[in-house]
C-alpha cells in the first residue's frame, strides 16, 4: 500500500513538472517581449520663450503591429483629472526616415502603427505656461518639468524602466532632480519604472543650489527666482526639520533628497513626491519672521510627506491609475494629519514656541468651526469628493464643504490628545504613524480605514467607534474645552454675538460686488445672492467690505437694514433682519495649576 502511494506521488510530481514547464514555455515568449522593450526620452527646448518643450521618446524592442502610448490625465498628490493631454501637439512618430501611421484614440492615448519595425521614435511638443507645483511652466528662464504632464508611457507597462536625458536651452547650465544620475552621461537619469518617473520633478536653468546633510542623507536646495532668503540660515534650520521628522519614524528612507524652490513675487503651495518636493514662495518673504515660518512651514509640511503619503498611505494610493481618480476616503489623515504635524515639527525644531504651537491650532479649530460646509461633509466625504470639490470650488463652497486639510488638522489633534490621555501621557499619535508606517512597509501596501482605526485603538487602549462617528464619519461640533482640558490648556470664546450680516464682497467696476453668503446668515435668509452689486445701505454708499461698513455694525441684533442693489441690470432694494454672528473666536491659555497627569498628556502630545 505504501509502494501504491509513493507510485502516484512520483507520478504526480512528473505532471506538476510538466505542466510547469509547459506555463513557462507558453508565459516566458510574453516575459522576455515585456522585457526587451526599452524607452529612452530626450527632453529639450527650442521655444522655451514661447513655453515649449520637445520630447523625444526611443521606443526599442518591439514586436507587435502596433503600439498605444498614453498621457496621464492628474499627478498624484493634486486630486483633480487636469488633462494633461490638452496640451500635446505635434504627434508623430517615425522609424528611421519612414513616418509612421499613428491614430488617436481617445483624449490621451495614441495609436502608432510600428510597420513591424522592432525601434521607432515619438515625438512631440507639450505647452507648459501655468505656474503652479503641479503643473510643467516653461519660460526664458527656466524650465520645470512636472513628469506626469510631460511623459507619454507604453500602455500596460507601467513597470518599465527609462532614462531621459535633459537638453537645457543655451545659457542654461544646471539641472536638479531626485532622479538618479547615469554615470558618465552628463544630465541624464534613469527610473525603474513609471510610477518613480512621475513622481520625480525636474527643475532646469540656472537655479542657485545649495546643501545639507541631516539625519544622514544628502539634501540639495534649488532655488529659482532668487529672493532675500539667507542661504546658511536655511541649511541650519531646515535640517532641525528634518532630523525631527526622522525622528518620530525611526528612519529615513531616502539616499538623497531634492527640494525645487520657485520664489515668485506671490507664490505659495507644495506638491510632495518620493524623494524630492516642489514649493511655492514669496521672493522677498524671507525677510520677516513671519514669512520665514511660513516657509519652514511648509517645509515641515511637504518633508513628513516623506512617510505620510509617500510610504505611509492610504491603500487607495498606490500603485497608481493614472488614467482615473482614485478615491479614497482618507485624505483627513494623508493631508490633514500633515498639516497638523508641520506644527508639531515646527515646535520640536524650536521655530516656535509652546505658546505659539497652541494658538496656532486655537485659530486653526476656530475656522473649522466656523465653517458652514463642515456640518454639511464629513471629513471622511470630503477626502472623497475632493476630484470634484475640492480643487472645483465656487461662491457656495463654504456652505457645503470642509477642506480635509483643515478638518483633517484638528481631528489629528484630537485624536493626539485623546491617545495621550487615555494611556496617561505613556503615547500619541507619533506611535500610531510610526506602527502605520512599518505596517506598510511589511505588507507592501497602503491601509485602509478599519486598520487605522484599529492601530489607533490598540495603542491608545480605547474604543475610538464613538470618536470616529463624531468627527471622521459626523459632523459634530468640536468638544475644544474637553480635548485641550486633556493637557491643561483653557480653551473660551472671545467672540462678540453682534449683529451679523454674512456677506463676503469685493470691489468690482466702480461697484461693490457680493462675492459669498453663509448658510443660515440675514443675507441668505432674506435674498441677497452672489453678484448682487451693493450700491447702498440705509441710504449710506456701500464700501468694499460691506460687512465691516458702520451702518452693518453698530446695528443691534434683530434690527431691520434696506440694502440697495442691482440684480441682472435691474434696480431694487433688499429688507435685511440682521441675526447674531455664530462665529467663534477661540482663545486658549496655558493653566499654571494644571495637573501632573495634564503635564504629562502636555509632554507626550508636544514632545518638548
Amino acid at each position: 500500500m505504501l509502494y501504491v502511494l509513493n507510485l502516484r506521488q512520483k507520478n504526480y510530481n512528473m505532471l506538476l513538472k510538466r505542466i510547469g514547464i509547459g506555463l513557462l514555455m507558453l508565459i516566458a515568449p510574453a516575459l522576455v517581449a515585456k522585457a526587451q522593450i526599452k524607452v529612452n526620452y530626450e527632453v529639450s527646448f527650442k521655444e522655451p520663450q514661447a513655453h515649449y518643450v520637445h520630447v523625444n521618446m526611443q521606443v526599442d524592442g518591439l514586436t507587435k503591429e502596433y503600439i498605444d502610448v498614453k498621457m496621464p490625465v492628474w499627478a498624484p498628490g493634486s486630486y483633480l483629472i487636469r488633462e494633461f493631454s490638452r496640451n500635446v501637439e505635434g504627434f508623430i512618430a517615425t522609424s528611421g526616415k519612414t513616418v509612421l501611421k499613428t491614430e488617436k484614440l481617445k483624449k490621451n492615448t495614441w495609436r502608432v502603427y510600428t510597420g513591424k519595425s522592432s525601434t521607432i521614435a515619438i515625438d512631440y511638443n507639450v505647452y507648459a505656461f501655468e505656474v503652479s507645483v503641479r503643473t510643467p511652466f516653461i519660460d526664458a528662464t527656466h524650465a520645470f518639468i512636472s513628469p506626469t504632464a510631460i511623459f507619454m508611457y507604453p500602455d500596460n507597462h507601467l513597470a518599465l524602466s527609462s532614462t531621459v536625458k535633459v537638453i537645457p536651452f543655451e545659457g542654461w547650465g544646471k539641472v536638479s532632480t531626485g532622479l538618479e544620475p547615469v554615470k558618465g552621461q552628463k544630465f541624464t537619469y534613469i527610473a525603474k519604472n513609471y510610477d518613480i518617473l512621475f513622481d520625480s520633478p525636474i527643475e532646469v536653468g540656472n537655479q542657485e543650489v545649495f546643501e545639507f546633510t541631516a539625519a544622514g542623507v544628502k539634501h540639495e536646495v534649488a532655488m529659482y527666482g532668487g529672493g532675500n532668503y539667507n542661504a546658511e540660515r536655511l541649511k541650519v534650520d531646515m535640517a532641525k526639520v528634518v532630523e525631527q521628522a526622522t525622528a518620530i519614524y525611526g528612519e529615513n528612507p531616502n539616499k538623497h533628497y531634492t527640494f525645487i524652490v520657485h520664489n515668485f513675487q506671490r507664490g505659495g503651495g507644495g506638491l510632495e513626491h518620493l524623494n524630492s518636493t516642489v514649493l511655492g514662495a514669496s521672493r522677498n518673504g524671507y525677510g520677516t519672521e513671519n514669512g520665514y515660518k511660513g516657509f519652514l512651514s511648509l517645509v515641515a509640511h511637504e518633508y513628513h510627506h516623506l512617510w505620510n503619503v509617500k510610504r505611509l498611505r492610504p491603500v487607495a494610493l498606490g500603485p497608481f491609475d493614472y488614467e482615473n481618480e482614485n478615491y479614497t476616503t482618507d485624505l483627513w489623515i494623508a493631508e490633514g494629519f500633515t498639516a497638523y504635524y508641520e506644527n508639531k515639527l515646527m515646535l520640536r525644531a524650536g521655530l516656535t514656541t509652546p505658546e505659539e504651537f497652541v494658538a496656532t491650532l486655537t485659530s486653526s479649530m476656530s475656522d473649522v468651526i466656523n465653517t458652514p460646509g463642515g456640518y454639511e461633509q464629513s471629513a471622511a466625504m470630503s477626502s472623497f469628493d475632493a476630484w470634484i470639490k475640492y480643487y472645483r470650488p465656487n461662491e457656495n463652497s463654504n456652505n457645503s464643504s470642509i477642506s480635509y486639510y483643515s478638518k483633517g488638522e484638528i481631528v489629528g489633534m484630537l485624536m493626539d490628545l485623546e491617545i495621550a490621555h487615555a494611556t496617561q501621557g505613556k503615547s500619541s499619535l507619533d506611535d500610531v504613524m510610526k506602527a502605520m508606517y512599518e505596517q506598510c512597509k511589511t505588507k507592501g501596501r497602503g491601509y485602509t480605514d478599519a486598520e487605522f482605526k484599529a492601530k489607533a485603538e490598540q495603542i491608545s487602549g480605547i474604543s475610538l467607534t464613538d470618536f470616529w462617528a463624531k468627527y471622521v464619519n459626523g459632523t459634530d461640533t468640536v468638544d475644544y474645552k474637553k480635548y485641550l482640558g486633556f493637557a491643561g490648556i483653557s480653551v473660551k470664546d472671545a467672540g462678540k454675538k453682534a449683529a451679523y450680516l454674512g456677506v463676503a464682497s469685493r470691489p468690482a467696476e466702480g461697484h461693490v460686488l457680493i462675492t459669498a453668503i453663509s448658510r443660515n446668515s440675514a443675507a441668505w435668509v432674506d435674498g441677497l445672492n452672489v453678484g448682487d452689486e451693493v450700491i447702498s445701505i440705509d441710504d449710506v454708499t456701500a464700501a468694499p467690505s460691506i460687512s465691516s461698513m458702520a451702518v452693518v455694525r453698530t446695528k443691534k441684533v434683530g434690527e431691520v437694514i434696506r440694502v440697495r442693489i442691482i440684480r441682472d441690470g435691474i434696480d431694487q432694494e433688499i429688507k435685511v433682519t440682521l441675526k447674531a454672528s455664530p462665529n467663534v473666536d477661540l482663545v486658549s491659555s496655558m493653566d499654571p495649576a494644571s495637573t501632573a497627569s495634564e503635564k504629562a498628556v502636555f509632554k507626550r502630545w508636544t514632545g518638548v
